[in-house]
């Protein structure tokens, strides 16, 4: 995601990037119309709609109720066209909620004022509307972000937040949830719940944030919570990693009890642990590793099977020195093998053609080749894309190269 967008890759491009400017490359025509048949064999396709400080969708707060939802279903018409068969809808993007909820208040990207009615209901029409095109949708939510900025008072009266200031932690200049806190993870497994109990949701999808990214030089204040609940643990990374497990433990549960048979997956950012950190690591040399600066032991939650599917951020391109998507393709197929979890590979359209990338982002040819490399590991079940505005804008037809060599038929959404 571009940083201007306040998006949820910033921390982690920024651990990696090393960044140069190439010429731009003329886009390719789409590969015709929606195509839905003959279908092919099940395989994910999936693109990411983020709702977060309106990166794709609204264009901006406030538009007429009629006016997003066209955008939005011309986001789902785009999908089907591309023979796409899955969409990641952020539909919790800041402790806020895109669907009349009693835990949280109506999210401020639709009207532009946090607990305002839009009028209408976008997780509602979003899944009626994705299905009619045969397309799943999958609820995104992150779980702890409540703010992009550190004022409590900002948020709308009736915030959590506002009512348990005990639960909110400041940290980089945005709030957070305190991951720590057994009633936070109480409070928003019911309120993440509320969207399957409500609506027939093909999935719940997490994001890559659980404690944030680091910022040099500030702790994340977590004191109280770790002396009053951390003194079964050796450390405080430990009980910090057990937070997290038990919130991704106890969301499949909850989905499992809400609705069977609807399918919960993460996408973290690409690196697990470095080779030079931990021997079961990626040969790669990130400035970033899920385990140890998030928290979040992504690689457990694949092999012990706690998540139906893993969708891996691998947002470097091929022979990317600090971290090779080949190299981290062969990782993540060797961690998915064998473990009943699916695995499926997150890519970075929006790096296609985009200034400031390094020249093998200018070719597009790079994304294509992406798919074409993770082909030959029978683990990668199918790919989603980042994200829904760069898909339809294509500026250097990345996404028209990827229809026209991998996707000339329609595939049923993966089950």
């Amino acid at each position: 995601m571009r940083m201007g967008h306040v998006s949820r890759r910033a921390f982690a491009l920024a651990a990696l990037s090393t960044l140069a400017t190439a010429p731009g490359a003329a886009a390719l025509p789409r590969a015709g119309g929606p195509g839905r048949r003959p279908r092919g064999s099940a395989g994910m396709r999936g693109v990411w709609l983020a709702t977060v400080a309106n990166r794709d969708w609204p264009s901006r707060p406030g538009l007429p109720a009629a006016d997003q939802r066209r955008e939005l279903i011309a986001y789902l018409d785009t999908a089907a066209r591309d023979r796409l068969n899955t969409v990641m809808f952020q539909v919790r993007p800041t402790a806020d909620a895109l669907w009349p909820s009693p835990y949280e208040p109506w999210s401020a990207y639709l009207t532009g004022t946090q607990g305002r009615d839009p009028g209408w209901d976008p997780l509602g029409t979003a899944v009626r509307e994705a299905h009619a095109r045969g397309l799943e949708l999958h609820a995104w939510c992150n779980p702890y972000r409540i703010a992009l900025d550190t004022d409590l008072d900002r948020l709308a009266p009736s915030h959590p937040a506002r009512r348990h200031p005990d639960w909110v932690v400041a940290y980089g200049g945005r709030l957070y949830y305190n991951p720590g806190l057994p009633e936070v993870r109480a409070f928003v497994r019911r309120a993440m719940l509320d969207a399957v109990a409500k609506y027939p949701v093909d999935a719940v999808h997490f994001d890559d944030y659980f404690y944030p990214y680091p910022v040099a030089g500030q702790p994340f204040d977590d004191d109280a919570a770790f002396d009053r609940y951390g003194g079964a643990f050796g450390s405080r990374a430990e009980w910090r990693r057990d937070n997290i497990n038990r919130l991704v433990r106890e969301t499949a549960t909850g989905i499992r009890r809400v609705r069977p048979g609807t399918r919960f997956g993460i996408s973290p950012f690409g690196v697990w642990r470095n080779a030079s950190t931990d021997p079961r690591g990626s040969d790669t040399r990130a400035g970033t590793q899920t385990y140890d600066d998030l928290y979040a032991d992504t690689r457990r939650w694949v092999r012990e099977h706690w998540i139906d599917h893993i969708v891996p951020q691998i947002y470097w391109n091929i022979g990317f020195a600090a971290a090779d998507y080949a190299k981290l393709v062969d990782w993540w197929a060797s961690v998915a093998e064998g473990s009943g979890t699916r695995l499926y590979i997150g890519e970075a359209l929006y790096k296609a053609g985009a200034a400031g990338q390094p020249a093998a982002w200018q070719d597009p040819v790079e994304l294509s080749r992406h798919l074409t490399l993770a082909a030959r590991h029978p683990q990668v079940r199918g790919h989603v894309f980042f994200a829904a505005k760069d898909m339809a804008d294509d500026p250097i037809g990345a996404m028209a190269r990827v229809v026209a060599d991998h996707y000339g038929r329609s595939a049923r959404p993966p089950r």
